[in-house]
């Protein structure tokens, strides 16, 4: 089977951050993802709750009807960046073993039909190790219902404060391996759904 280079053709992806805890150790993850898929070529956006402060959800987006009369400025053009992204990269710890709450909280602001027929990655971590794959299981089944299908491969870090710094820089060989396998995937499945809808739309 031949092996896939990744394209050199840009996508558009939001990253999801999922945690707001103290002394958070997601936020060396997302760096580290960001600087990953930039360094491919891809076009990024971090949605973090800690700096767009989601609210706890009580009016989504799509409760403001069709022209979003009313709707906070900053949530309208989250929800545009949602609709234009190819794929989406979700990282995520774990919370008692589930998926930490602002994470869900934040992409439930936005429904289905902003996700749907899209690829996603799910990076998962803890410094554990078990490196976060109890929530990587229950994001799967989330995002499928959200219709953005996860890649088959996870990538998952045990022992995260051991294998990047503060700075989202890894201090081992084999983050990098790691970030590049899912990366791959992802680029492959985000560019041929990209090319579906646009050559016959969606159902």
């Amino acid at each position: 089977m031949a092996s896939y280079t990744v394209s050199k053709l840009p996508l558009k992806i939001v990253l999801f951050l999922g945690t707001v805890r103290e002394n958070r150790l997601g936020l060396r993850v997302a760096k580290f993802m960001v600087n990953q898929l930039e360094k491919t070529g891809h076009d990024v956006t971090l949605f973090d709750p800690e700096v767009m402060s989601f609210p706890m959800l009580h009016k989504p987006v799509f409760h403001y009807g069709k022209d979003r009369e009313g709707a906070p400025d900053w949530l309208v053009k989250a929800e545009q960046q949602v609709k234009d992204a190819d794929a989406y990269v979700i990282v995520s710890g774990e919370y008692n073993h589930s998926i930490p709450p602002a994470l869900s909280n934040m992409m439930d602001y936005f429904g289905g039909s902003s996700y749907s027929w899209k690829a996603s990655g799910i990076v998962c971590y803890s410094p554990g190790i078990y490196g976060g794959m109890r929530s990587a299981m229950q994001l799967r089944a989330f995002l499928g219902e959200l219709g953005c299908l996860s890649v088959s491969n996870i990538f998952g870090i045990p022992k995260v404060h051991e294998a990047l710094n503060e700075n989202g820089e890894p201090l081992n060989d084999h983050m990098e391996k790691g970030a590049q396998r899912l990366i791959s995937q992802l680029d492959w499945n985000a560019h041929a759904m990209r090319n579906q809808r646009n050559n016959f739309g969606t159902p």
